[in-house]
């Protein structure tokens, strides 16, 4: 008894997580919404209709897009690394020059994205994805350095 009381005694709090330090944005429709530029970082949005909205150049950094329409949405230059796009349709989305490093991107589609100078290196997508970006990759990300098809895995 004497020994959990001391041990208790000495040890630090945990620093728990916050779920006030992730924003989510549930059933949403906010065509045409401009979140260019701004901090998501570890934003949730689930089975929103974000279809032509601006994330031009915004952190997206452990982003979390669940079931969300994003086709012709703006992502040029967004930095969308350890993020999730699951059951995401980005159909149509200008991806070009994005950081999607290590981004889990299955069952998505990326029918007419662009992604030239897009990083996808150590990204998660379907293959039937990855066979349909690579008909149109090309380029190499500004603040990477990694060429677009590399990072595909494309032949």
């Amino acid at each position: 008894m004497i020994l959990l009381v001391l041990v208790a005694g000495f040890s630090e709090p945990a620093d728990a997580a916050s779920s006030a330090a992730i924003r989510t944005y549930d059933d949403m429709e906010a065509p045409n919404k401009d979140y260019s530029g701004q901090s998501l970082v570890r934003a949730e949005f689930t089975k929103a209709d974000l279809t032509s909205a601006n994330f031009s150049k915004a952190d997206l950094r452990g982003v979390v897009f669940n079931g969300v329409t994003l086709s012709d949405a703006n992502l040029r230059g967004a930095d969308l690394s350890d993020g999730i796009a699951y059951l995401t349709d980005l159909s149509g989305a200008d991806l070009s020059d994005a950081i999607l490093t290590s981004a889990m991107l299955l069952k998505s589609t990326f029918r007419d994205a662009k992604v030239t100078g897009a990083d996808f290196s150590n990204a998660v997508l379907d293959r039937a994805q990855v066979l349909l970006l690579c008909k149109s990759a090309s380029g190499i990300n500004s603040v990477t350095g990694v060429d677009t098809r590399e990072s595909l895995g494309c032949k």
